[in-house]
């Protein structure tokens, strides 16, 4: 979770994994993915689960909850123009799927667990660095255990040729002419050469290369 760390975006990492200990989810009635904001550092042996999650620092200073709070209502009540997000979400332990941008259009405080936690509404959109913006339903979006299925399935290598490297989730049938995101016998394995005439965008990525912080927990 990581505010305004690209010129004009903000990065998340989210898992909708069984067991995350954070509950991310998509809402696909609404349209939305709700990512869970950070918990408190886990120092002096201290459970960050019995603890609310911090919106300001002991300083006054916004935490990153604060500042994506800020933004989500400030989007929410239309006093600005909601953020772009880009997400990465985590397959399994080192696998990274990039799902793309989102706009932050929303954001609440919620009790859960006996204590406050926050909550940040996305929507999908296309727009990219330098795109404008196109909403896209939450059905492109493939299911994490799709993904991980078709890992598994495709041994983590290109179903073409084979390769490990720069690996993409691709739609045998493109979602653009009816392919579905949800069943596994449309997804498929590819990596960047063998993907070049498709129009899939999610990528594997080691977000830790890139300098971000990942919640803890």
């Amino acid at each position: 979770m990581n505010f305004g760390i690209r010129p004009g975006y903000s990065i998340i990492l989210m898992s909708t994994r069984r067991g995350a200990p954070y509950h991310d989810r998509i809402d696909y009635e609404k349209n939305v993915l709700i990512y869970e904001g950070h918990d408190v550092l886990r120092t002096h042996g201290i459970d960050p689960k019995r603890f609310d999650q911090p919106l300001t620092t002991a300083g006054g200073r916004l935490t990153e909850n604060g500042k994506f709070f800020q933004a989500g209502r400030d989007a929410a009540l239309g006093k600005e123009k909601p953020h772009r997000v880009h997400v990465y979400e985590k397959l399994q332990k080192g696998i990274w799927s990039d799902k793309g941008f989102f706009l932050l259009v929303d954001a609440h405080a919620a009790e859960r667990g006996h204590r406050k936690v926050f909550d940040f509404y996305l929507r999908p959109t296309s727009e990219g660095m330098f795109r404008r913006d196109h909403e896209l339903p939450a059905t492109r979006i493939i299911p994490t255990e799709v993904k991980v299925a078709v890992w598994k399935r495709d041994h983590g290598h290109c179903s073409l040729c084979g390769s490990q490297k720069n690996l993409h989730y691709d739609h045998d049938l493109p979602y653009s002419k009816g392919g579905s995101s949800i069943t596994l016998e449309n997804v498929r394995l590819l990596c960047a050469t063998c993907n070049l005439r498709k129009s899939s965008k999610i990528e594997i990525w080691l977000p830790f290369a890139l300098g971000l912080a990942v919640r803890h927990g």
